[in-house]
C-alpha cells in the first residue's frame, strides 16, 4: 500500500500533480477541505459538529477532523492507498495520521512528496488563476504573501518530523507539468 503526504504552497500545482498521481498509481485523494465540505453538506453528525466551531469564528478541534479521517478511510475502495491533502498540518496531526494508518490499515505513511516553487512564482501563478478562477483570494497580492507565510509556518514541524523519519523528500515544482509528475512517480517507484 502507497500512502503519500502531499505537500505544497498555493500555487505549487498540488491538485494537479495529485491527480496524476492518482491516475498513474490508483491512488485515493483524502482533501481534509473535502471531507469538511461532504460531511456538512450531508449533515452528518461531524458535519453539524465542524460547523458549530465554524460558526462561531472558532478553529474546528483537531479530534473532529480525525473522526472524519478515520470514517472515510473505513469506506470499502479498490485503490493502492491514499494521498493526504490538507492533513497533517501540525506535530500532533502527523502522530495522529501515523497511528490512524497503522490501525485502520495496518501500514504506515510512505513518504512526505513536497513541491517546492519560489514565492515569486507562486504570487505569479496565483495572480493569474486570479484572473479566470474568479477567488477573490487568488486576486490580492498580500493576501497571497500571507497564505504562503501561513503554509510554511504550519507545516515546517510537520516536515522536520517527516524528515527525522527519512520519508521527506523535495520536488522542484518549476517547469513542465509532465516533467514534475515524472520526478513525483520516481520517488514514489522507489518505495513501492
Amino acid at each position: 500500500m502507497i500512502n503519500i503526504v502531499l505537500f505544497g504552497p498555493p500555487g505549487s500545482g498540488k491538485g494537479t500533480q495529485a491527480q496524476l498521481l492518482i491516475d498513474k498509481f490508483n491512488l485515493k485523494q483524502i482533501s481534509t477541505g473535502d471531507l469538511f465540505r461532504y460531511n456538512m453538506k450531508n449533515d452528518t453528525n461531524l458535519g453539524k459538529l465542524a460547523k458549530s466551531y465554524i460558526d462561531k469564528g472558532e478553529l474546528v478541534p483537531d479530534q473532529v477532523t480525525i473522526d472524519m479521517l478515520v470514517d472515510e478511510l473505513r469506506k470499502p475502495t479498490n485503490t493502492n492507498g491514499f494521498i493526504f491533502d490538507g492533513f497533517p498540518r501540525t506535530a500532533h496531526q502527523t502522530d495522529a495520521l501515523e497511528n490512524i494508518v497503522k490501525d485502520e490499515l495496518g501500514t504506515e505513511i510512505s513518504v512526505c512528496l513536497s513541491l517546492v516553487v519560489d514565492d515569486e512564482a507562486l504570487v505569479q501563478r496565483l495572480l493569474k488563476r486570479g484572473e479566470t478562477s474568479g477567488r477573490t483570494d487568488d486576486s490580492n497580492e498580500d493576501i497571497i504573501r500571507n497564505r504562503i507565510k501561513e503554509y510554511y509556518a504550519k507545516t515546517a514541524e510537520v516536515a522536520e518530523l517527516y524528515k527525522k523519519q527519512g520519508k521527506y523528500v523535495e520536488v522542484n515544482g518549476i517547469g513542465d507539468i509532465s516533467e514534475i509528475s515524472e520526478k513525483l512517480f520516481a520517488e514514489v517507484e522507489k518505495i513501492k
